[in-house]
């Protein structure tokens, strides 16, 4: 079972190196980040959310819900780790 195991992480490992092969390369002013998304953002986000900071506008406007769903995820793991904390507090170890 090990095996089948060290099988299917190499299978996975090389099939994310093939698709690393395919990223632009890092701060390339040719990305699709670079050439579509950012020209927009900074030409269109005054006239469209009304927030003079750029970033404000970027992370509450238009990412809100990722930013939501970032908050929830952190929010939901330090809850975790009290309860956890809590639990293992009242317990004597023998």
């Amino acid at each position: 079972m090990k095996l089948f195991y060290l099988l299917m992480v190499t299978i996975t490992g090389l099939w994310l190196c093939y698709g690393v092969i395919e990223m632009p390369r890092w701060g390339s002013p040719n990305s699709p980040a670079s050439v579509h998304v950012s020209p927009r953002y900074i030409e269109q986000s005054m006239a469209e959310t009304e927030v003079p900071n750029m970033v404000t506008a970027v992370l509450a406007d238009y990412r809100s819900y990722d930013t939501f769903g970032e908050t929830t995820v952190v929010f939901t793991a330090a809850i975790c780790c009290l309860l956890i904390l809590s639990a293992t507090r009242g317990r004597k170890e023998s």
